[in-house]
C-alpha cells in the first residue's frame, strides 16, 4: 500500500525583513505530483549560520535585511538541512524512499566555480530556505549523510563544514604536515580544525576564552592563543613557528584581524577569508595596505563562498573515514517552536560549534 503524502507543510516566513522576531508560522501547499526528477525530503533537523562576529551571521544578516544578496519578500529563511527522502519523481535514478540526504547550500552549484547563476540559488537568501517541514529538490542538489551522524549532526554539513573544506582544499591544498592558523570557534572555524586535524596539519587556534581553546585542545590542536589575553597574537604566532608563519591562514574575523593575519602568514603563504566584510567596522586597514601587504610577502588571498555539490561528496568521504576527529560539534538544539529562541542564542555569541533547530 503506498503510504500517503503530505500536502501542506508549516513554515516559518518573514512577514516584514527587519528582525529575526517577526518571523511568523504558515501553511503552504505542497506540489500534488512530483516533477520527473524532483524528491520530496522531510526535513528533520535545520542548523543556523554562525561566524566569529555577530554582526555578520548569515541567518542575523537577512532577517535585518543587510544580506549582500536581495532577498525577497516572505522569505522562508534557513539554509542547512538533514531530512529523509519521502518521494521520488519517476525519472530519479540517485535515490530511493528513505534515503537520508543534505542539501547543498547553493542548489545549482553542482561541480566546478561558482556562477552568477548558482550564487543566486544559495537556500534562504535568494530563495526559500528551509525552516519547513517538507521541501522539495531536484535531485541533484542533494548528498547523502554520513551513516554515522544523526540528523542534528549533518545538518551542520552544508554551509559551516563545506566552507572550511573549501579553505582547505584550494588550489594549494592543505596537507599533512602543514600549519594552519584558525581563528574563533564558530562553526566553521571548529569545522575547519576538525578536517585540518584528520588531514594531518597541525593547528594554531585563537580564541577569547580559555575553555574554548581546550576544547580544541581535545580535537587535536597543537597550540591556543588567547587573543584577549596576548592582543599581539601574530607575534606569537611567529614565535610558535620560528618565525616562518603558517602555511594557510582561516581568516574570519574582516577587517579586524586581517593585518594580523597578514603578518602571521608565511612567505608565499595562503589566508582563506570567510564570511561578510563590513567596511564601516572600525579599522586601520585599507585596501591598498592588504595589496601592499600581500605582495610583499607573495602570499594569496581567497574569498571562500561555500562549495559544489561534488566537493560536498567528497568532504563527507573524509568525515567518514575519521569518524572521531570529524564528528560535528553541536552546541544546542531547540525545537521548531522556540525558532526565535534559537536566533536569540546565536547572536550571544556564547556557543562552541553550531546552533541546531529540531523539525521533526
Amino acid at each position: 500500500m503506498t503510504p500517503t503524502l503530505p500536502n501542506i507543510t508549516r513554515e516559518l516566513y518573514y512577514p516584514k525583513i527587519g528582525s529575526y522576531t517577526n518571523l511568523k508560522f504558515r501553511e503552504s501547499t505542497l506540489p500534488s505530483e512530483l516533477n520527473p526528477f524532483d524528491v520530496l525530503v522531510k526535513i528533520h533537523a535545520v542548523s543556523l549560520q554562525a561566524c566569529r562576529v555577530p554582526q555578520k551571521f548569515r541567518d542575523l544578516l537577512i532577517s535585518r535585511g543587510t544580506y549582500v544578496l536581495p532577498t525577497p519578500d516572505y522569505l522562508v529563511p534557513g539554509s542547512d538541512m538533514a531530512g529523509e527522502i519521502l518521494a521520488v519523481g519517476n525519472q530519479v535514478t540517485q535515490w530511493k524512499v528513505g534515503d537520508r540526504v543534505c542539501s547543498n547550500f547553493s542548489t545549482k552549484h553542482i561541480y566546478g566555480d561558482i556562477t552568477h547563476a548558482s550564487r543566486l540559488s544559495a537556500l534562504g537568501g535568494s530563495i526559500d530556505g528551509v525552516l519547513t517541514q517538507y521541501k522539495v529538490f531536484h535531485e541533484i542538489a542533494l548528498v547523502a549523510i554520513p551513516e554515522h551522524l544523526s540528523y542534528e549532526e549533518a545538518s551542520t554539513l552544508p554551509c559551516a563544514g563545506l566552507t572550511a573544506y573549501s579553505a582547505l582544499n584550494g588550489p594549494i591544498p592543505v596537507k599533512g604536515g602543514d600549519t594552519i592558523l584558525v581563528q574563533g570557534t564558530g562553526g566553521v572555524s571548529f569545522f575547519a580544525l576538525q578536517l585540518a586535524v584528520a588531514i594531518g596539519a597541525n593547528v594554531i587556534l585563537t580564541s577569547s576564552s580559555d575553555d574554548k581553546l581546550a576544547l580544541g585542545k581535545k580535537y587535536g590542536v597543537k597550540h591556543t592563543i588567547n587573543y584577549k589575553k596576548t592582543p599581539d597574537w601574530e607575534k606569537e604566532v611567529m614565535k610558535i613557528t620560528g618565525g616562518r608563519g603558517v602555511d594557510h591562514t582561516i581568516e574570519v574575523g574582516g577587517p579586524g584581524t586581517f593585518g594580523k593575519s597578514l603578518e602571521a602568514t608565511r612567505l608565499g603563504g595562503w589566508i582563506h577569508a570567510i564570511g561578510v566584510l563590513d567596511p564601516q567596522e572600525d579599522t586601520n586597514l585599507t585596501v591598498t595596505s592588504i595589496i601592499i601587504g600581500a605582495i610583499a610577502k607573495g602570499l594569496s588571498i581567497r574569498g571562500i563562498q561555500v562549495g559544489s555539490v561534488e566537493l560536498f561528496k567528497e568532504m563527507n568521504r573524509l568525515i567518514a573515514s575519521c569518524p572521531d576527529v570529524t564528528r560535528p560539534v553541536v552546541d544546542k538544539v531547540f525545537s521548531f517552536e522556540d525558532t526565535i529562541k534559537a536566533y536569540e542564542y546565536l547572536e550571544s555569541q556564547t556557543h562552541v560549534g553550531k546552533v541546531v533547530i529540531k523539525i521533526a
